[in-house]
């Protein structure tokens, strides 16, 4: 299969490493605008499209735009699509599924989501069987790198965070890492896969930057470690889902993730609870996944047919949880304990739905961590 690849950073250059060794997969074509970077490098994405022989295109340019136009261009044009772009499939998966079927070809993204991790396959290898109860996990490196950094060695926030800038994990501007975009468009492209349809923003996604040495030292006294988890689950047609910081007991699995590494995990009645574990990011990894994707294609491999046809509406009121939120003064309510740790007051409040707990969270700087139930 002759293939083009749209990029030639850090994840198209790796993509077209394992390409080399493969027999049966060619790189014919990479859209790049400095043409020094490889011999068969092209500024003109026209000459990629008009090209009969080029059957698929790996998007790896990241970004809303041009990437958008560039798959849906592919796929009208009758040409398969693998991308690892979370952004622009979190907001366009459903024009590019349509778009494929109509030309009969595929569009595939497990590197999206886990990086090399095979947790899309996964989730649909397990909802082929049975409904999916929910899904949770690590799901940002960056993140986790940071809050393993404050934990391990009790840095600040910021000394965290620039150390995973220096080490590359984190970029110049970290914001989708750490206010959360990163993983709640993760999120909602493992809903798509794990109950067949397409959601929105809408859930609460609460920053993490808000935590600080004294918080992590706190609960590492309590015994938890604090780790940035997204998750969702459903209730007939309606769902719930979050992307927020949580608390873990020292022993539990969540809670040993170190360094830059994922963890997913997905529960369900026959299977109980899988958990999906590896490197969420980098170079080999991330572009092992596409490989797997366009061999899949090449293979006519399908686990599960991707269908987002079920409409959804999110509601705050589905479920309860406990959740800690620390404060300067004491906030007005009902809550299960109040404790005071120098200047700070936790609250630990008691099963409240998560309408509840944005009504008592108004202000945006409070720190917001819920008690795990896992």
């Amino acid at each position: 299969m002759k293939i083009a690849i749209l990029g030639f950073g850090t994840v198209g250059s790796g993509v077209y490493e394992i390409a080399k060794t493969l027999k049966n997969i060619e790189v014919k074509k990479v859209l790049e605008k400095d043409l020094s970077k490889i011999n068969i490098a092209t500024n003109n994405y026209d000459e990629i499209i008009n090209d009969k022989e080029i059957e698929l295109v790996v998007e790896c340019m990241g970004g809303l735009h041009p990437a958008y136009e560039f798959i849906m261009k592919a796929l009208q044009n009758k040409k398969s699509v693998v991308s690892a772009n979370k952004a622009v499939i979190a907001k366009y998966l459903d024009e590019f599924l349509k778009t494929a079927k109509e030309n009969n070809v595929e569009f595939r993204f497990e590197a999206s989501v886990g990086g090399g991790i095979p947790c899309l396959a996964g989730i649909q290898k397990i909802h082929r069987i049975e409904n999916i109860d929910k899904f949770y996990g690590i799901f940002n490196g960056t993140s986790n790198f940071i809050l393993d950094n404050m934990y391990r060695f009790e840095n600040e926030f910021v000394t965290s965070l620039k150390t995973a800038q220096k080490l590359g994990y984190a970029e110049a501007d970290p914001s989708a890492d750490i206010d959360g975009y990163d993983v709640t468009n993760k999120v909602i492209i493992s809903f798509a896969l794990a109950y067949d349809g397409f959601i929105k923003n809408e859930f609460p996604c609460f920053t993490m930057k808000n935590i600080t040495k004294e918080d992590i030292l706190y609960f590492k006294k309590q015994g938890f470690v604090a780790k940035y988890i997204g998750e969702a689950t459903t209730k007939g047609n309606k769902y719930e889902a979050s992307v927020m910081l949580n608390l873990f007991p020292i022993n539990a699995l969540e809670a040993n993730v170190l360094s830059n590494y994922n963890i997913v995990t997905v529960q369900s009645h026959t299977m109980g609870e899988v958990k999906f574990y590896g490197q969420g990011a980098g170079k080999l990894p991330t572009a092992n996944a596409i490989i797997q994707d366009i061999l899949d294609i090449q293979e006519k491999i399908s686990f599960n047919p991707i269908s987002i046809e079920k409409k959804y509406t999110y509601s705050p009121n589905l479920f309860k949880h406990k959740y800690v939120i620390r404060t300067n003064e004491k906030l007005k309510g009902d809550f299960e304990k109040l404790d005071k740790d120098g200047n700070n007051l936790y609250h630990y409040t008691k099963e409240i739905t998560q309408v509840d707990l944005l009504k008592l969270v108004e202000e945006n700087y409070y720190l917001v961590v819920k008690l795990s139930e896992y």
